[in-house]
């Protein structure tokens, strides 16, 4: 693992599901189970297209669309569900090694956080099972912002606790909705799906 960031990049922000930790599949068996009981289809192909949209705004989404009506107490019981269902296997997490290589060789070396559309206690467990879970100085996740991925919020949020300017910072992504936040924010993306690590 040869890589380094490009020239004026001070700090490094991390996606966690799909770019640190390769979480999606267990994440989509978890959704499915959710789905089914309600009886709302939802393909593979629409959940990572959702990818980086917090749990709450999924449920919310897939009721509206098919007509279903879901009040604020179901939405968080379905969310404890359906978290729950994931950490049932988080254990078998592992990490996607070309951007867990990059964090781990230069944790200590420049700030670096997380910026996830996760809640707090799944992203925590998930940074736990790769065993990155003290490598960050700031964790954000879907509970410290208002409005999520696409828009830029997680992802400000991040270098304003980092204490680094977006201009400066170089997020890591695995979704559309990502790449199109970190792009809002004024920050260097690298879209993983296309980044071989080099």
């Amino acid at each position: 693992m040869n890589w380094t960031p490009p020239t004026g990049i001070a700090a490094l922000i991390f996606d966690c599901d799909g770019t640190l930790a390769d979480t999606m599949p267990i994440h989509y068996r978890a959704w499915a189970v959710m789905f089914d009981r309600l009886g709302i289809p939802f393909s593979e192909a629409r959940f990572y297209s959702l990818g980086g949209m917090p749990t709450s705004r999924i449920f919310r989404l897939l009721a509206d669309e098919h007509g279903h009506i879901i009040g604020d107490d179901e939405i968080v019981r379905l969310i404890r569900a359906k978290e729950a269902l994931f950490l049932e296997t988080v254990h078998d997490v592992k990490p996607i090694a070309p951007v867990f290589a990059a964090a781990k060789a230069h944790r200590g070396r420049m700030p670096m956080a997380v910026a996830s559309g996760g809640y707090r206690h799944v992203v925590t467990r998930t940074l736990t099972a790769i065993d990155a879970h003290d490598w960050f100085d700031a964790v954000v996740c879907a509970e410290d912002t208002v409005l999520h991925k696409p828009e830029p919020d997680v992802f400000l949020e991040a270098a304003r606790r980092l204490n680094v300017a977006p201009a400066r910072c170089l997020v890591f992504e695995d979704t559309d909705l990502g790449v199109e936040a970190g792009r809002r924010a004024g920050m260097h993306t690298i879209d993983i799906r296309i980044w071989s690590g080099e």
